[in-house]
């Protein structure tokens, strides 16, 4: 990856850390309009904001349109994708108070009925190999495993990667994994991102 201001569809291979910096797995996901418009830009306009959280530029999957999982009734369709960051912060439950504040700005409102639609849900997956179970954050991500939202854009990204825990990559992870409503990859246009 040749700059800090570079979001690119590609895979865990351009991203290159300098020494043994963290590598970082964003899960990002939107079923609610937000100011940018649709779900759909949503993700994109979080795409950007990610950037500015990285030392090094942005990895990307697709978008994804996928039926709500474990939702309230009625919850409307998801718009899904991973990044993958070098953090510019160094401690995981650091980078959760920013992305929870990139979540708040985007108009997300934590009402208490779980998983309620969102206009942007970010949740760190991985943050390198880090395991942790606090209060407010559990790594690896809890439920990524079972979760084809998930696993189907990581394993563009990163599809040999093996989750702490695991003993099958991502991409076999998938593989295994039922099917879970509807998903689908959706066209989307790098270059709509605004920075």
């Amino acid at each position: 990856m040749n700059s800090r201001n570079s979001i690119i569809r590609g895979t865990l291979a351009e991203l290159r850390p300098a020494g043994n910096a963290p590598i970082c797995f964003v899960g990002i996901g939107a079923n609610l309009p937000s100011a940018e418009g649709g779900p759909q830009h949503g993700v994109l306009a979080a795409f950007a904001a990610l950037l500015a959280e990285s030392r090094t530029g942005l990895v990307v999957s697709s978008l994804w349109q996928t039926s709500p999982l474990d939702c309230p009734p009625d919850s409307p369709l998801f718009v899904n994708a991973v990044a993958a960051l070098v953090p510019v912060v160094v401690d995981a439950h650091a980078l959760l108070r920013r992305l929870q504040a990139l979540e708040a700005q985007a108009g997300r409102q934590r009402v208490g009925l779980r998983n309620a639609a969102r206009p942007l849900d970010l949740d760190i997956l991985l943050f390198s190999d880090e395991v942790c179970e606090t209060a407010d954050l559990i790594l690896p991500h809890p439920r990524m495993a079972q979760r084809r939202f998930v696993l189907a854009p990581l394993a563009e990204i990163a599809a040999d990667l093996r989750i702490p825990g695991q003993v099958k990559p991502v991409s076999r992870l998938l593989e295994c994994l039922p099917e879970q409503g509807e998903m689908r990859r959706i066209e989307s246009d790098l270059r709509a991102v605004v920075f």
